[in-house]
């Protein structure tokens, strides 16, 4: 029985890797080489899944009339959403930079299929939801491989998915997840940008274990 063993230095640089993810939303415009890309692709499809269902589907979001679409979608969401704060913390959110939409040289739309006969159902019929979870371990795997290249990520959840998903005309059954922001960062930090910029500090230990 073969078992991989990983080394000290490994864990470490591990360990580095998880805090020094970031959510990027400060780009530079320098191309990203598609074989790079294609290569984290290929990463991310070793990322788990319920019976092996591999539910992921990525779009390549590259003609300019849909990249402006999918930028109003995001001004007018965040619009919406600065409407829900007043005093200080609307002006303070009316400071922060929220995506790099305009910056990053690569956009992602991440869907999930929820038709996949791959896995043949096994594991979701009683949780069918187990498809999108296994689709969001998936942008998480590309999330840290992309770091690991020197890449940043940023995830647009300011965003109608209705009209993000009418934007981009997928396949029916596909459900939409996610919007990504994939470049070189302009700045690398290990402090969360929201925690640098006052809007919220995070904790040193968020969990709770309960015993039954």
């Amino acid at each position: 029985m073969n078992q991989r063993i990983f080394g000290d230095a490994f864990r470490q640089e591990f360990e580095e890797l998880l805090a020094w993810r970031r959510d990027v939303r400060h780009f530079r415009t320098d191309p990203v080489p598609a074989e790079l890309v294609e290569h984290l692709l290929d990463l991310t499809s070793l990322s788990p899944s319920v019976g092996n269902a591999q539910p992921w589907r990525f779009v390549s979001v590259d003609a300019p009339e849909r990249r402006a679409a999918i930028v109003a979608n995001f001004q007018g969401a965040n619009e919406a959403a600065l409407s829900n704060y007043e005093g200080e913390r609307a002006e303070l959110y009316a400071r922060l930079k929220l995506a790099g939409l305009r910056e990053a040289p690569r956009h992602l739309a991440i869907f999930c299929d929820e038709t996949t006969p791959q896995g043949a159902g096994l594991g979701r019929l009683t949780m069918p939801e187990t498809l999108r979870y296994s689709t969001v371990l998936a942008i998480h795997t590309l999330w840290l491989a992309a770091r690991a290249h020197g890449l940043g990520l940023g995830w647009v959840s300011i965003i109608d998915p209705a009209a993000a998903t009418e934007t981009l005309d997928v396949p029916k059954g596909w459900s939409f997840v996610a919007y990504l922001c994939l470049g070189y960062p302009a700045e690398d930090h290990v402090e969360p940008e929201l925690q640098r910029r006052g809007w919220q500090a995070r904790e040193s230990a968020c969990r709770q274990v309960l015993q039954r």
